[in-house]
């Protein structure tokens, strides 16, 4: 977003044993610790971080093939994402390609488990090292201790800020794509008469959509996505269908997740640009917030609570923001 104040002090850690020692200096003057990747998935205060920020640029990338349909995959946490997916679908694998052109870091992906057009980063993630700060020392994490769920996991979720993940290793098979695919998807695929859906074709479409919805952040401010699609109760789902009936859903288990885009959109902030904040919704996708001309974190946030209390208004429905919001002041770990 280009927004929000200074940290007080900043290291690059291009090496996972850099981490420990930077921690314990921290800790040695009572200062709080981050590691972050690019930032594209974090909204800072106005007052800035009044601590030791790490940016995570650990690379590396090294492939293990068991057979010839299996292969694991350990990328350094500091790798570029869509490098990485672009790399496993070139060399014939699936499973990433849904992903790609998600902007930020590998090691952010866990995190929030990362998803995108039917896929989550949980469904191929066999495992990852981090270090741990209750432990100071590095550890091994399988996906099944990583407690994954919608946009969640115990890393964004009761460990937060517990671990620095430093590689995270997948495993991707070169199984054909499977149908349904998602809906943007297969729409793409009828409107191209595509009809032979390989790995490849998935990764050029997705590319290709989410060029025409959603902005490059390297050259217009914003974070992605800044709502989490809200999972509401049949009932709630139902009385919706009965005022809404072409609200946009999906079913999610024995609930039902809601498009916040569809949601944002018909509350009336459709490519709305508010004088105001200096902040607008992005033309081809409601759900998307970019910086205009705003000056301070206060106007994003401002703006922000302006369309949540209009979908709240009409809908009852109460949006959660997705990109993670960084004070000044976290509390320290002692």
């Amino acid at each position: 977003m280009r927004l929000g104040g200074n940290a007080k002090y900043l290291l690059d850690i291009t090496d996972a044993k850099m981490i420990g020692p930077a921690v314990d200096w921290a800790k040695e003057r009572n200062l709080s610790v981050i590691m972050i990747g690019t930032g594209s998935n974090i909204v800072w205060t106005d007052a800035g971080f009044d601590g030791l920020v790490l940016v995570n640029k650990i690379l590396g990338i090294d492939v293990q093939k068991p057979d010839e349909n299996n292969a694991y995959y350990t990328i350094g946490s500091g790798e570029n994402w869509d490098s990485v997916v672009k790399r496993t679908v070139d060399d014939g694998y699936g499973g990433l390609a849904e992903l790609s052109a998600v902007p930020g870091t590998t090691g952010g992906t866990p995190v929030q488990n990362v998803g995108a057009y039917g896929r989550d980063v949980s469904e191929t993630l066999s495992s990852l090292e981090a270090y741990d700060n209750n432990l100071r020392q590095l550890v091994t994490l399988k996906a099944s201790d990583c407690q994954f769920g919608y946009r969640s996991s115990r890393f964004n979720g009761k460990d937060k800020g517990r671990f620095y993940i430093t590689s995270v290793t997948f495993h991707v098979t070169k199984d054909a794509p499977k149908p349904p695919f998602y809906a943007s998807l297969a729409e793409y695929f009828e409107q191209n008469g595509i009809s032979d859906i390989t790995t490849p074709a998935i990764r050029d479409a997705v590319m290709a959509i989410r060029r025409i919805k959603l902005p490059d952040p390297s050259v217009v401010n914003n974070n992605g996505s800044f709502f989490k699609n809200p999972i509401v109760k049949k009932e709630k789902m139902a009385q919706l269908i009965k005022d809404y009936p072409k609200i946009a859903h999906w079913e999610n288990g024995a609930e039902f997740k809601l498009s916040a885009a569809w949601l944002i959109e018909h509350a009336g902030y459709a490519d709305a640009h508010d004088p105001a904040t200096g902040m607008a919704t992005w033309a081809a996708q409601p759900l998307v917030l970019v910086n205009e001309h705003a000056k301070t974190t206060a106007d994003l946030m401002a703006f922000k609570q302006k369309i949540m209390d209009a979908v709240n208004q009409k809908f009852g429905v109460v949006l959660t923001q997705e990109p993670e919001t960084i004070g000044a002041h976290p509390v320290v770990e002692k």
